[in-house]
């Protein structure tokens, strides 16, 4: 019996490479001539766009076997980018499911033959329910692509599959195209970092784009302040007793004048013999950078890791009063870095 887990030989290995390059060429090559397509179609993308961003209902896609679950990504695509989408099972819509389907919809069809019987089946009734009907075929006197209201052009000169059967690069030309879609959808929508944000509220990207500098920022008795007349020593020990290694130096009026920190600390010992008789406003930074409070911690965290502050930002408000600090720390532990 073979050793499944022997190495292949130096000829096999070189063979397998070359079928690879092979596969990603052609479906490059197929996206290549998509967009120089598209390009001489600008009035069935334009038309397709303005449907989509018209729609007072929902973008429905589907599609059957590989082209369904592109259906299924695309619609994905579109929801997340703040336009209503979702997918469905053409044979399932045969079945109750074109119950999901108003007159106020546009309908994604998706199918490379543009001859897929589940979806021709339900043809007739999409159009007499009134919806509008997008299709990407690869086959422009297809049924599919005659009946359709807009047509895409999703043809490719031939498939990476070396027999030519599996869906290959008709499915990446597709996907492609979706994602033109709907990021021509996102651009002509002012669709924001913000809106986006409200779609995605789990995982490390929603806390990026969803947590502020005022959720996460020290603030009341963990502020670390003082005077400018206050000694050094009075200085070093507010610092010890908030643990962010600097001290916020403000105003009677709570304007930050400052900041001193740890670093501070050392330049000061290797300058003088006796700190007694130094107060902390003579030794402290003038002008800190700082941020304000209603900024995205994903901003806090780019401003660290560009300038060297020790990994502590003092946030103001618009009058430039101390109202919260932040460290490196606790960015790390709110998953924003």
């Amino acid at each position: 019996m073979p050793n499944v887990l022997q190495a292949p030989a130096a000829t096999d290995t070189a063979h397998l490479l070359e079928l690879a390059k092979d596969v990603l060429d052609i479906e490059a090559r197929a996206v290549d001539a998509l967009k120089a397509r598209l390009g001489k179609e600008f009035l069935a993308a334009h038309a397709a766009v303005r449907a989509l961003e018209g729609t007072n209902g929902r973008v429905v896609v589907m599609g059957m076997g590989k082209s369904g679950h592109i259906a299924s990504k695309i619609a994905a695509t579109l929801a997340s980018t703040g336009t209503p989408a979702f997918f469905v099972h053409p044979a399932e819509a045969s079945h109750g499911d074109l119950g999901m389907i108003t007159k106020d919809d546009v309908v994604i069809a998706i199918s490379y033959s543009g001859e897929s019987g589940e979806i021709l089946a339900i043809l007739p009734l999409l159009k007499r329910r009134g919806a509008t009907i997008i299709a990407m075929t690869g086959r422009a006197r297809s049924t599919l692509a005659r009946e359709a209201d807009v047509h895409l052009d999703v043809a490719v000169e031939k498939e990476a599959c070396p027999l030519e059967l599996a869906p290959t690069a008709s499915t990446t030309a597709t996907l492609a195209l979706g994602d033109a879609l709907a990021m021509a959808l996102l651009d002509s929508k002012g669709f924001r970092s913000e809106d986006f944000a409200q779609h995605h509220p789990g995982g490390a990207l929603g806390r990026k784009l969803l947590v502020h500098v005022s959720d996460i920022m020290r603030k009341g008795d963990q502020l670390p302040i003082n005077k400018p007349d206050d000694s050094l020593a009075a200085a070093i020990l507010e610092m010890s007793a908030k643990g962010i290694g600097m001290t916020a130096i403000v105003d009677p009026g709570m304007k930050l004048i400052g900041i001193f920190t740890d670093g501070d600390l050392r330049r000061v010992l290797e300058k003088h013999d006796s700190i007694k008789t130094l107060r902390v406003g003579d030794v402290m930074t003038k002008n800190p950078r700082t941020i304000a409070p209603e900024k995205l911690a994903a901003e806090a965290a780019q401003v660290l890791e560009k300038q060297s502050l020790g990994g502590r930002l003092v946030a103001v408000d618009p009058e430039g009063r101390l109202v919260g600090a932040l460290t490196f720390h606790d960015l790390l532990a709110e998953g924003i870095i």
